[in-house]
């Protein structure tokens, strides 16, 4: 099979595409024929060695993928060859083929395309736990979401419609603020133009917002937290900006306000049985129609250097995906 291989850290031009064995399947362990696999953000760090984590080189990056079961080790039950599935594995997924521990399987929904179902693990996976889980938004709070036409930034705002919040979606150019408003956001801030605090208090009648999603860092993290509502509650999701902010603590003292950390990889090993009732309930809004993943662009298996280049200069909205 064809894959993508990481040999040594550096930027996505490093990447080289080359023929690898078929993986086999172990006990326990399933391997998909890739229809499809969405690239995120944390691609762009783990092949420079960046992320929380680092797999011993060479390795084929990628964790969000669906695809058709091609065949099952011993002792796996609810999954066969031919049956449509959802997976979400550390690396391995810019390949033809991917070898997974079943338990990292779901499987497709019926009517699902595959595009849609390797757009919904992570992001919406992310978001929900963030949104849901951590944050406690309730309905006719408002929510704040900076770098708001990513993946993870778009999937937050469709989950704080479906809770019944108020969503004010900040982005870097009205071309990403229009993508924004087209997935529920009341209303929109353009912070590469404008007093990003003056914006929100705008925004916010003064009171700030109950919570605020931040999946980027850099030099808007301070101004957002001054901003924050009293008892607000502020989401650490990541650091897209390449900046890990050092906020004052005595801004989280004065308004009664909490960081909050999202690290979702860790909530799904910790915590398999939460993970699953999240992504049963976003299924379920997807079925809805009150979710929909907005797919920007679609790239081949040797493209995905020039996939992760658009990530890394953040001139993705929503979701790509790379089809081998």
């Amino acid at each position: 099979m064809k894959a993508i291989v990481c040999k040594e850290w550096g930027l996505p031009d490093t990447l080289v595409l080359e023929e690898v064995p078929d993986p086999q399947p172990g006990p326990g362990q399933v391997v998909l024929q890739v229809m499809a696999a969405a690239v995120n953000f944390p691609d762009v760090l783990i092949i420079q060695g960046k992320y929380q984590y680092q797999p011993t080189l060479p390795f084929t990056p990628g964790n969000e993928v669906s695809g058709v079961v091609l065949s099952v080790g011993e002792g796996v039950q609810g999954f066969k060859p031919g049956d449509k599935a959802i997976a979400f594995s550390a690396h391995g997924g810019f390949a033809e083929q991917l070898l997974v521990p079943a338990a990292s399987l779901m499987p497709m929904p019926p009517g699902m395309d595959f595009d849609t179902a390797a757009a919904i693990t992570l992001t919406y996976g992310t978001s929900h736990h963030a949104v849901v889980d951590r944050a406690l938004l309730k309905a006719g709070e408002t929510m704040l979401v900076l770098g708001a036409a990513g993946g993870v930034g778009l999937a937050a705002i469709e989950i704080g419609k479906a809770l019944g919040a108020r969503v004010i979606a900040a982005a870097s150019s009205e071309e990403k603020l229009a993508v924004c408003k087209e997935h529920g956001a009341d209303v929109l801030i353009n912070y590469s133009s404008g007093d990003l605090r003056e914006a929100i208090k705008a925004a916010t009648d003064g009171k700030g917002p109950d919570v605020i999603y931040d999946p980027v860092g850099g030099e808007y993290a301070e101004p957002a937290f001054r901003s924050i509502g009293w008892r607000g509650r502020y989401l650490v999701v990541g650091f897209a900006n390449g900046e890990i902010p050092k906020l004052p603590l005595n801004l989280a003292l004065l308004k009664g306000a909490s960081l909050t950390g999202v690290f979702w990889g860790e909530f799904v090993k910790r915590e398999p049985k939460a993970n699953l009732a999240g992504m049963m309930q976003l299924l379920g809004w997807l079925g809805e129609g009150r979710i929909r993943p907005h797919i920007s662009a679609r790239y081949s298996l040797a493209d995905t250097p020039q996939a992760l280049n658009a990530m890394a200069a953040r001139k993705v909205t929503g979701k790509v995906i790379i089809k081998p």
